[in-house]
């Protein structure tokens, strides 16, 4: 039943993602929370983990999105007043170069320290959720092609562990993140 009611949220989140509104950081809160007990019954503990990096970062977004704004220098103005900005080469390269070592050490934790069934897939999806996430709560848009990535990967890993209601959700996730995607670089259009 827990499952069901974090795919409801789930669902809820994404919905105001797409429509940039901070409520989305309150919804992912208790989206994450639900979360971190439902992994943690699969043995999927990076996802654990991930989740509860969730709930402190959706702290964290939400103040980012109600206190403040991106310079004018690097942020589009989309509806709504949120805007969002590209990520440079530079920004780029550290996200890159952050997926590899998040993923690699969450790996060897996983191998080492717990009794993971999918360490390899669990340790992928945590590392882009984590960077994903970060990017979210600057508003760079390019988070948008991390959740399609993670998300689409996720679908397989919970077919694994026969999580079939999560597993809908991250389909789900996965078709919400091409239109979130589509969304905001719609609105950025629009706006210019």
């Amino acid at each position: 039943m827990l499952e069901y009611f974090g795919v409801a949220t789930g669902l809820l989140y994404t919905a105001l993602e797409i429509r940039q509104h901070p409520l989305m950081w309150v919804v992912g809160f208790v989206t994450s929370l639900i979360y971190v007990f439902v992994f943690f019954s699969a043995k999927l503990y990076a996802d654990m983990g991930l989740q509860a990096y969730y709930v402190l970062i959706s702290i964290y977004g939400f103040w980012l999105w109600t206190k403040t704004n991106p310079s004018k220098e690097e942020a589009t103005p989309v509806a709504g007043g949120i805007a969002y900005c590209h990520a440079n080469v530079w920004v780029l390269v550290r996200i890159v170069v952050g997926i590899i070592a998040i993923h690699f050490g969450l790996y060897y934790l996983l191998v080492v320290f717990t009794d993971s069934p999918i360490p390899m897939g669990d340790a992928f999806i945590t590392a882009v959720g984590i960077v994903a996430t970060w990017m979210l709560a600057h508003r760079i848009i390019e988070h948008w092609y991390l959740w399609i990535i993670a998300n689409a990967v996720s679908i397989y890993i919970y077919y694994l562990r026969d999580l079939y209601p999560t597993m809908f959700l991250y389909l789900c996730y996965t078709l919400l993140a091409v239109a979130g995607l589509y969304t905001w670089i719609k609105k950025g259009t629009e706006n210019r």
